[in-house]
């Protein structure tokens, strides 16, 4: 029997819902009619009483409903109160076989939902950092849309008659073929003609292929053999008289070129009105005729279902046999959830021993698969042209997880047309870009890119192209490096080398079987140090090689060391060097030998460094420079040399004391880090001159002071040009000196109002002052009238500015653990994020220049929040009329004595407090709880 008996049931349904999304359409469409067909139904606008506790009301309502009816729309994961619904349903339908659940999906993909893709994976990101310290809801919350979409349910789609394009598209081996022939089975017998053309780009490849393609649809829609077509056309032409008249289904499987696809089904309008058409392919754009279109990516399986469909192929069951886990997670890891290579190693592992396995996946790390890369290179080989290639395998080796822009910056110094390249390979899907504007690849693309480096010289790695790791530590200890040359990758974890660099260091056996870290690593899977042969120069030893290994490539463009040393005359280097990226650089200097004339790039992180260089180093073309994480720099070079310098990375530089003054000749720089610079005491005086600055990172400069001088005002002087700069600054400037160390020790008066912003570039779009213990912020922020970004968070300030509001392109504004921080100023109209999460003091937040529900929101943990304008407001009981508090059926109060008090829970901050009875003023979209005891 059920245990739904356990149950006193006083509705027949609950309906569970995002009401933004759905209230006035679907929902009340669906409620109306469950009520006129005779089902009590339960809606939270309709059934709880004004006053009732909201929370412990619609607990009861699922306990007490014999069905729930759930409406998942674009914004449901977004509402807590919603998941906390669903989260209660499938707790109720877990203790009751008899519950009956059913999920509606309007206009939302079922995979989303289980997948938590699409929006549901923006909303998740959300409360991911919003509930930091409840993760375990958040986990909760994540089980139950999982087992909810497992259930299955009903689709509410596009049921027009309009005449649909489906483009599936994703890398090769994903799935595309597999999701259109399960869409076709399911819906052929619904139209009055289908037809499903399988592998269209090898078919149109072959002698009068196109022709074919066209007379097996003619075939298949009419159900019997055409006649023969003599030329393309022909056959456009009889397509045409074909589906104008009949109510069709087709599917166009891996289209390569839009010329195919208009050759076979022509324009939308031939077809009759409700007909369907899908296609897959591997190209995102190949139907860019401004047309819409329903597109629909990809992407990899998870490992719970990755791990099953490769178990079916290689034990034929659902599950790994004892003793072969380990190793499947292994092998699954690797497939990165392409079900082609799942299913692939599955079936060539089946019945093997575990030595075998074993010996297969040290093989795969060398040399893939050839069915799955034959599959995976018929995109690379669809590239049009050498550049496109070219830029797809410098990707591979040297920029995965790089930022987009700056992989434009340095390979457009290589001649590729870099933007347009990556958008090709993006439309390939070759290449993804992620959240974070980086460049990611599945990792069997790019071993596929690894292998046809390989197969330019499978026997000798110093004529490749590229060389990495193992081959590329043979190279230099051989000294067998060649012309040929253009890039060397090698990655050593610091335990494998002696170290002077003061970083955190890691070892070999961090990283031995733990792909995810080696990943992080490396370019590619990391080889164990431990395992290597003897004649790896990557020996648990001290690795030291000589400069002299270079000495023959003459064509090496870009080169990545991480914790190598290399001894000799740096003279060896070769001449063409565009990008030099040597993390843990071992010297205190870099030699003057050392040419660096070329460079773009120069990336020296976790260094040794004390001086980067000695005098003026003319780096006409060097844009960017990363020094972060050198513990031992103690000031930066001269940098009048690299005048055309967009990007300064200092970060972490510890004991960084002196910026040379240089800084200020530097009108090119966009970008400024000097986040964590402790010791730094000053900035240059020139630093208003850097007319190009967009971003600046001060945060964590706890001894940062500005003494502006006499001295540094008459250095200004030097030039013409900078003369007349300074014929634009207001004398007022220079003669100022303005401190952010107020609390270190006692201010006069005179040096108190001295504080300015005035020095700074006044064309900053963001600034980051966190974690700087400032108490006020300095002078007029307001001359910063195009600042987009305003950090200040951690800062024991009392007060804002009240000219806040002058800052009329300000869109972010983050003042997170502000704890002293009480009210707010009245913020600009351009203000789109407030981030005050953990401001513990901050009572009210009115003068708001738009609605607060306009504002992407965080208010976590201010537990003393009263007032949010236009959201709620709480006053002391006293101050509200009693008729009203009658209203709402608190009655007899006067038999408390006084003692009631409230416990009220604010979903908007997180928090709970208890205190003497109040009433709250709210908005209906505020989500909040009160109970009541006396």
């Amino acid at each position: 029997t059920s245990k739904s008996s356990t149950y006193r049931c006083t509705y027949d349904v609950f309906l569970s819902y995002r009401g933004e999304d759905t209230r006035k359409g679907f929902t009340d469409h669906l409620y109306r009619a469950l009520e006129q067909a005779g089902f009590h139904t339960f809606r939270d606008d309709d059934e709880i009483k004004r006053g009732a506790n909201i929370a412990a009301e619609i607990q009861k309502a699922i306990q007490e409903s014999r069905v729930s009816i759930i409406v998942f729309s674009k914004n449901y994961a977004s509402s807590t109160w919603c998941l906390d619904e669903l989260v209660k349903i499938m707790e109720r339908r877990k203790a009751d076989d008899g519950l009956m659940v059913m999920p509606v999906f309007y206009d939302v993909d079922p995979s989303h939902v289980r997948k938590l893709t699409g929006s549901f994976a923006n909303a998740f990101s959300g409360h991911e950092e919003h509930f930091e310290d409840y993760i375990h809801k958040v986990e909760e919350w994540r089980r139950a849309l999982r087992d909810v979409a497992d259930l299955g349910g009903m689709v509410l789609g596009d049921r027009s008659n309009d005449v649909g394009v489906a483009v599936i598209y994703g890398m090769g081996g994903v799935g595309k073929t597999t999701i259109a022939k399960a869409a076709y089975k399911q819906n052929f017998d619904k139209f009055q003609g289908s037809s499903f053309l399988l592998d269209v780009r090898a078919t149109s490849e072959q002698p009068n292929g196109l022709v074919f393609l066209q007379r097996k649809l003619l075939s298949d829609i009419q159900k019997r053999k055409t006649k023969k077509i003599y030329s393309i056309d022909e056959g456009m032409s009889k397509i045409k008289l074909l589906v104008r008249c009949k109510r069709v289904l087709v599917v166009l499987d891996d289209v390569s070129h839009s010329e195919q696809f208009n050759a076979i089904l022509g324009m939308r309008e031939w077809f009759h009105p409700g007909s369907k058409i899908i296609v897959t392919t591997r190209h995102e754009n190949l139907l860019n005729d401004h047309a819409v279109y329903a597109m629909f990516k990809v992407k990899g399986l998870g490992e719970g279902e990755s791990l099953e469909l490769f178990s079916w192929h290689a034990f034929k069951q659902a599950h790994p046999i004892k003793g072969y886990m380990n190793l499947s997670r292994s092998v699954v890891q690797h497939c990165e959830g392409l079900p082609l290579a799942l299913q692939v190693l599955g079936s060539s592992l089946f019945g093997k021993s575990v030595d075998l396995w074993q010996s297969a996946l040290q093989k795969l790390h060398v040399i893939p698969d050839d069915k799955i890369q034959k599959i995976l290179r018929i995109s690379f080989d669809s590239l049009k042209d050498d550049h496109d290639r070219n830029l797809f395998l410098h990707i591979v080796c040297f920029f995965i997880e790089k930022k987009m822009g700056y992989t434009i910056t340095v390979l457009d110094n290589l001649n590729f047309y870099t933007r347009i390249g990556i958008q090709n390979l993006v439309d390939r899907c070759l290449v993804e870009i992620d959240i974070d504007n980086r460049l990611i690849m599945h990792q069997l693309l790019r071993d596929m890119g690894r292998e046809i480096i390989r197969e330019e010289s499978p026997e000798d790695p110093g004529k490749r192209s590229r060389v990495w790791h193992k081959d590329a530590s043979d190279v230099l200890r051989k000294l067998t490096g060649t012309e040929t040359i253009k890039g060397l990758v090698l990655n050593l974890p610091s335990g494998a080398i002696f170290s002077t660099s003061n970083q955190n260091r890691c070892h070999v056996e961090d990283f031995d079987g733990n792909c995810s870290r080696r990943r992080r690593l490396g370019y590619f899977s990391w080889i164990s140090i431990n395992s290597s042969s003897t004649n790896s120069a990557a020996a648990s030893k001290e690795v030291d090689f000589k400069a002299e290994a270079f000495r023959r490539m003459h064509n090496l463009e870009l080169l990545l060391l991480d914790n190598v040393k290399v001894s000799g005359d740096y003279e060896d280097f070769p001449k063409k060097l565009i990008w030099l990226c040597w993390r843990g650089f071992p010297l205190k200097s870099i030699p003057e030998k050392f040419y660096l004339e070329n460079l773009v790039g120069l990336d020296l992180r976790n260094s040794s460094l004390q001086h980067v260089w000695k005098g003026t180093r003319f780096l006409l073309g060097l844009k960017i420079l990363n020094l972060s994480h050198s513990h031992s720099l103690v000031t930066t070079p001269d940098l009048s040399g690299v005048p055309n310098l967009e990007k300064l990375i200092l970060k972490d530089c510890i004991n960084l004391v002196v910026i040379d003054e240089s800084l200020g000749n530097l009108e090119k720089l966009i970008f400024l880090n000097l986040k964590d610079c402790r010791s730094l005491m000053k900035l240059p005086t020139r630093i208003s001159m850097l007319r190009s600055l967009q971003e600046l990172d001060l945060s964590g400069c706890l001894k940062l002071v500005l003494h502006t001088s006499t001295t540094a005002a008459n250095h200004l002087h030097s030039t013409t040009r900078v003369r007349k700069k300074l014929n634009m600054l207001s004398e007022k400037i220079w003669q100022s000196i303005w401190s952010w160390r107020s609390w270190v020790s006692p201010r006069n008066k005179l040096e108190s109002a001295s504080l300015s912003m005035e020095i700074w570039p006044h064309c900053l779009g963001t600034l980051s002052l966190a974690d700087c213990n400032l108490s006020e912020i300095p002078g007029d922020l307001s001359i910063l009238s195009l600042l987009k970004h305003l950090n200040l968070s951690r800062n024991p300030i009392l007060r804002l500015p009240e000219n806040m509001n002058g800052l009329i392109m300000l869109q972010t504004l983050e003042i997170q653990g502000c704890t002293k921080l009480r009210t707010l100023p009245k913020l600009p109209r351009s203000l789109r994020k407030l981030l005050a999460s953990y401001c513990t003091s901050l009572e009210r937040i009115t003068n708001l220049p738009n609605m607060f529900e306009s504002l992407d929101s965080s208010l976590w943990k201010c537990k003393k929040l009263d007032e949010v304008q236009s959201l709620f407001n709480i006053k002391p009981l006293g101050r509200v009329d009693i008729e009203m508090i009658s209203d709402i059926g608190l009655f007899n109060l006067e038999s408390t004595g006084g003692s009631t008090e409230v416990e009220m829970t604010n979903y908007l901050t997180c928090t709970t407090r208890k205190g003497p009875l109040q009433v709250l003023s709210l908005s209906l979209s505020l989500s909040l709880s009160l109970s009541l005891s006396v």
